[in-house]
């Protein structure tokens, strides 16, 4: 098979970039090794940036969004004490949606076949070749036969674990790391929020999250130990743990059920550098992680999605050899801003093991001052908005 841009990865941005490509008629195939039904079953991120919406509203794929997805005007920091809402429309001008990245998936990829966007899942074994050549392509094997794809470009838009960030030579990539000493345990579970927006909270014991997919179903977490084990922490006691952290007034409004999916994920922020080699792009996942507290991960893969498609774009309608070396450079200015975000929300809400008494007052100093400074909270709002791109 011949084409000009392979995607390896169908989850969101995968598909997203097929999408607009196709949309400019421009050939491109996606190959995923899981099968459909594996992805959509992926519990990740629910709360997207203006841009990342404007992208579907381009697509014309936006419909269901709309009509299921829950516009916010601004969100809240908890202190164990107060609320502090961070009134983004106010600050800004803009709103967030919260809809689950599973649905924004799954328009994405129910539109592929009318869209004529070929996606080939459960392709095993995926290797790239000749990377920094005009001419790679990739192999994969499906129901016991070997294939190929030959391509003018790759991307690769397949996870921190996937082949693509591997296929770049060591000497050439450079890794910055930072691993956290806790994980979010998640709870999803089909009651109404405690509030209709969200709800970050500081406390002694920890922190804690109240999220929301739709207004009967919430999706609750709260930071643990890596040492912790899933089967250790019924429902209850997370439902107990979570009216501590979040404070009274949340607590009052929490409805408790029993889990539709439990899970503990580790954090980490990581970038790796350069996001483009030869032939081959990286996006989202690939290239990056943010901890989950700023709400970055599927918005920044969506703003690689961006600068990829624009840098493709350019060089197939365009004939602009510079469009595609300067992709690494444009996505990595805007990874490290949400980066910086990211890591300074999480340093603020989280208890780290080395911390003392003089950091816990640090942290509600920083609170305070937050609470007491429009000028605060609007840098805080038009990060958590998103950036431009």
């Amino acid at each position: 098979m011949r084409t000009q841009v392979a995607v390896i990865g169908a989850g969101p941005a995968g598909l997203l970039l097929g999408h607009l490509l196709r949309a400019e008629g421009i050939d491109c195939v996606v190959v995923e090794r899981q099968t459909g039904e594996y992805v959509l079953s992926r519990i990740r991120a629910g709360v997207l940036e203006q841009g990342t919406v404007a992208m579907m509203e381009r697509l014309g794929l936006d419909a269901r969004m709309k009509q299921e997805g829950l516009p916010h005007d601004g969100f809240n920091l908890a202190d164990g004490e107060r609320l502090i809402r961070i009134d983004i429309k106010a600050l800004t001008g803009k709103q967030v949606m919260v809809y689950g990245q599973t649905e924004l998936t799954r328009d994405l990829m129910e539109a592929s076949e009318e869209r004529d966007l070929e996606v080939i899942y459960q392709a095993a074994d995926v290797a790239l070749h000749d990377i920094e050549s005009n001419a790679p392509y990739i192999t994969y094997t499906k129901d016991g036969a070997e294939h190929r794809i030959d391509a003018r470009f790759i991307v690769g838009c397949d996870g921190f674990h996937g082949p693509s960030r591997q296929a770049i030579p060591a000497s050439v990539g450079q890794t910055f790391e930072r691993v956290y000493p806790f994980g979010w345990l998640g709870i999803l579970a089909d009651v109404p929020p405690c509030n209709h927006e969200l709800i970050y909270a500081h406390h002694e014991r920890g922190f804690a999250l109240a999220s929301q997919r739709s207004q009967t179903r919430s999706r609750y977490y709260i930071d643990v130990a890596l040492t912790e084990k899933l089967e250790d922490w019924s429902d209850d006691r997370i439902w107990d743990e979570l009216s501590i952290r979040l404070g009274p007034d949340a607590a009052a409004h929490i409805t408790r059920g029993p889990s539709i999916e439990k899970s503990i994920a580790p954090l980490r922020s990581f970038v790796f550098e350069p996001m483009r080699h030869g032939s081959l792009l990286l996006c989202g996942d690939a290239a990056h992680i943010v901890p989950p507290t700023g709400a970055k991960g599927l918005n920044l893969a969506a703003s690689d999605v961006h600068y990829a498609h624009e840098a493709l774009t350019a060089f197939f309608r365009k004939a602009d050899n510079d469009a595609i070396p300067a992709y690494s450079s444009k996505a990595l200015r805007r990874v490290w801003a949400a980066e910086r975000f990211s890591w300074s929300l999480t340093k603020l809400m989280h208890r780290f093991p080395e911390d003392g008494p003089f950091e816990r007052r640090m942290q509600l100093a920083e609170l305070d001052y937050i609470a007491s400074s429009e000028h605060a909270r609007r840098v805080i709002a038009e990060n958590y908005v998103g950036l431009p791109v």
